[in-house]
This record gives structure tokens, sequence and C-alpha cells, in this order.
């Protein structure tokens, strides 16, 4: 098999949406690919084939997509005319996906000179049966592409049978494993922050930073998805792929070049160097809590294990805190702190540098515990912020803390696509750079999963904190153990 690194915009696709009544094609895939449609971004003859188990007719889905997708659309990008034609290239498919028939009429549906994408937003337990029936009802050639949703695997060994039942199908360049945070402007932005600019470039290593800080909080709880967070949780969840993924774009070397491989290769050495964690370690740097009843956005919620269907005495982390090192030239005994969680103070996602203090500073009463940060905010607003020291107006030399500031959502006239969006156009037109390869995901897991199994055996309940606040109160002292604070303390 001749695999295509591009795509030809030539070629009619049909985007096959398997798990196309669920949550997330309904909230995220199918407002993305409006909003593509509406741009001229997809290629002229595109047709969305939504794969389903429900007995739908072709209009009762597009009832289902003007009353679960059209609300999470901009109302100033809706016109009839552009829903109207939005609507026109969709299908509706019911597939049993043990069912060779089934596969069989979809092969009657998506027939021809195509390029057929394969998004699979369904159970990874199901990607082995679809794939497979893919493949036998001929759907899978040269120019086909599969989207892999996470969470892929919930570990080493679950991840690493995904990856080789998947690869019988596909090649490497075919898979594309999807992490919408790599979509978002404010990270891809970060190449250019740190590979187009000769102000940070030098300054990007140890002993000039003195430590970095990546926030993912989320003000909402598990919600309806409490049946699968439950036998999740936060490290899986969120810190395997999200935040070791901003993690490798902050610390990675400068590749040779933008080429997907070149790239991903720099990320896997960051993972690979990665310090495993001994147990006095695990003790010591690991914060895992869970949420109790309190308050967000001044209304009451409950607490973890009040959500529905929540076991009464689950052990489930829905926050982590850690204390990361990585062993390599440019980042020997920086550490890196991580933190996630469910219900904290504010949904705010956040990457915070913080330049080491000055060996000597001449202003005598110059505050000490003001150094240098730059904060890259990715959500819910997207800015650059590099925070430093100027004069305070009036005689003396006194100094007061100042932002030199970019808001990157005001910074251009030019139209920001969403995370989806963005990562659906680089899988039409073969864009590999912002998707992980299979080393990088079994790596990531590799050093995960002695954390797993560290906390298992240690048979500790998670530290309950107050829904509405930033954590439990061992998160700070863990910053404070050594001389450091998250950046909302400061």
């Amino acid at each position: 098999m001749t695999i295509s690194s591009t795509a030809s915009l030539d070629l009619p696709l049909d985007m096959v949406i398997f798990g196309g009544g669920g949550d997330l094609s309904a909230r995220k895939l199918l407002p993305a690919l409006f909003m593509a449609h509406l741009h001229g971004t997809l290629p002229k003859q595109t047709r969305i084939l939504a794969i389903g188990r429900q007995d739908w007719t072709r209009e009762r889905y597009l009832e289902f997509v003007e009353t679960k997708s059209r609300p999470f659309i901009e109302p100033k990008a809706l016109s009839p005319e552009g829903w109207q034609a939005f609507l026109s290239i969709f299908e509706y498919v019911k597939i049993d996906v043990t069912s060779a028939e089934d596969y069989r009429r979809l092969a009657e549906v998506s027939s021809g000179n195509v390029q057929r994408v394969f998004y699979l937003a369904t159970s990874p337990e199901l990607f082995t049966q679809i794939c497979d029936g893919l493949s036998n009802a001929g759907l899978v050639d040269d120019n086909a592409r599969v989207v892999l949703e996470k969470p892929l695997g919930h570990d080493l060994a679950s991840a690493q049978a995904i990856n080789s039942d998947v690869g019988r199908y596909f090649q490497e360049p075919q898979i594309y494993r999807i992490d919408h945070y790599l979509g978002k402007e404010t990270v891809q932005n970060l190449m250019v922050l740190r590979f187009g600019n000769a102000l940070f470039g030098p300054l990007w290593q140890a002993p000039y930073i003195k430590s970095v800080q990546i926030t993912v909080a989320e003000s909402v709880g598990v919600g309806s998805r409490a049946g699968f967070y439950d036998h999740t949780g936060a490290l899986r969840d969120m810190v395997q792929n999200h935040l070791l993924q901003l993690l490798c774009i902050v610390a990675m070397e400068p590749p040779v070049s933008l080429d997907p491989d070149a790239v991903r290769d720099e990320k896997l050495k960051v993972l690979r160097s990665l310090r495993k964690m001994s147990p006095a370690e695990l003790a010591r740097d690991t914060v895992r809590g869970q949420y109790a009843a309190g308050a967000v956005g001044g209304e009451p919620v409950k607490g973890y294990l009040q959500e529905e269907g929540v076991p009464a005495e689950s052990n489930t982390e829905t926050f982590v805190a850690l204390k990361v090192q990585i062993d390599n030239w440019r980042w020997a005994n920086v550490p890196f702190f991580l933190r996630t969680g469910k219900r904290l103070a504010k949904r705010q996602s956040e990457i915070v540098i913080e330049f080491a203090d000055l060996p000597f500073s001449i202003i005598p009463d110059g505050p000490r515990d003001r150094s240098n940060r730059l904060v890259i905010r990715l959500q819910p607003e997207e800015s650059i912020q590099l925070q430093m020291m100027a004069k305070e107006p009036g005689s003396g030399m006194q100094m007061l803390p100042v932002s030199l500031s970019l808001d990157l959502e005001t910074s251009s006239n030019l139209r920001r696509p969403e995370a989806y969006e963005r990562l659906l156009i680089d899988v039409v037109r073969g864009r590999l750079t912002h998707f992980m390869r299979r080393d990088e995901l079994e790596a990531a897991w590799t050093w995960v999963e002695p954390i797993l199994n560290g906390w298992a055996q240690s048979n500790e309940r998670p530290r309950q904190y107050t829904a509405g606040t930033w954590g439990p109160a061992a998160s700070s002292a863990l910053m404070a153990r050594y001389n450091m604070t998250w950046s909302e303390e400061t």
C-alpha cells in the first residue's frame, strides 16, 4: 500500500463519523465541520456520513443536528442559507459494528474514488471491530485515514493493544491520535514563541528558568460522565495526554524542521527523559484529591461521592498535582509542576515560566518575591503576559510589577478556528505534526503507569478539597516544600 502523505483537495471527501449520534459529535465535531464548510476549507465535494446504532432516518438525524449541534455554533456565524447548505451534505447510516452486512451497506454509500476519513468517536473497545469491518468491506485504501479519540487505553498494555490492533489495518501515517489541546491557537503559538524569537531562545533552559507550572483547571464536576470517569480518574483523563503534551512542547529541543516526525522525535525524547518516581518521591511529590460539596460561581454543588453513578467509597481522584523532573542537559534541576482538577475555583489553563532570580539586586527596597514570569494563558481567554518590574512613578527608585500583554484574540483580524476545526482540517490535508505518534503514546503510559500502581499499592484515599477552591492544601504544601507558590497564590 502506498500511503498518501498529503490530501488532494480535488478528491471528494467522505467524513465518516462513528458515534455520529453521540455527545462529542454534537458539541464539538459537527460545529467544527460547519465552520470549516462555511469558510470553504473542506474539499468542494464533501459529505458527512454519520454512523450510529439508532434506527434513524436521515431526516431524524438532521433533527438531532438541529437540536443538539446548532446551539454550540456562534449565532453570528449562522445564516439560513449556510445552515441549509451544511445540512445538505449529511447522510446517516445505521451500523451494528458486529454486522458485516452493515459495513457492506456503508461501502455502497461511500463508493468510488474518494478520500475517506474515519473518525472513531466511540469507546476504544470498539476500535478493533470497526477497523476490521471497514477493511473487510474494502473501505481501507491508500487514501483512507482514521482519527482515534482518547482515552487510548487505561494502561500501557491496553494502549499497546489498541495500537497493534489498529495498526493491522492502517499504517502509522494514516493514524491520527487526536488531542484537542494541540489544536489550540496558543499551544501552536508556543512553537513560534520558542523557536521564532531570538529573545527567548538563549534563556529557555537551566539555570535561567527557575520552574515551570502547567495548570488545567476545570470548574465543572463529572456530570453525566461519572460512569466513565470513576474508572479513569484525573491522572489518566488529563495528565497522561493533555498535560504531558503541553510539557513536551515547553521542554523539547528545537526540531530540525516542522516536519511531523522531526517535531514528534523531539517530544518523544522529553517523554523518555522524565524521571521515574521512586516510592519516596511518589509520596513526597504527588497529591491526589477528590472534591467535596462546596460552591462554584456562587452556586452550591455536590461532592464527588454524591454525584449520580459514583460508588459511595470511590477512591478515584478528581485532582492531581505533581512535581516532575526532566533528566537532560537543558532542564537539569528545574522542577515542572503539573496540576489539574475538577470543581476548582475557575476554568483556567495556563503555562507559567518562572525565570531565575537575579544573583544580586542594586535596588535595596525592591520586592524579593516577584520573579519575572512568562504566563501563557490557554483558556478561557488566550493571551501571553511577560511579568516584569518597572520603576514606580515619583522620586526614588521604588519598583512595581507590570505586565507586557499580548491578547491573542484581538491581536489579529483573521478568524481564529477552534481546536477541533483546526485539527480536522489537518487530518484532511495530511498534516500529522499535531497528532501523537504511537511511540509517544506508549512512552507517556510508560511514565504514568508506575504512578498509578504506586497509588493503588498505598491504598490511601484522595485528600478532600472543597469544591470552588484550588484543590487540597497539600497541593500548596507541595510547592512550599520547594520554596515556590502556584501562580494564583503569588
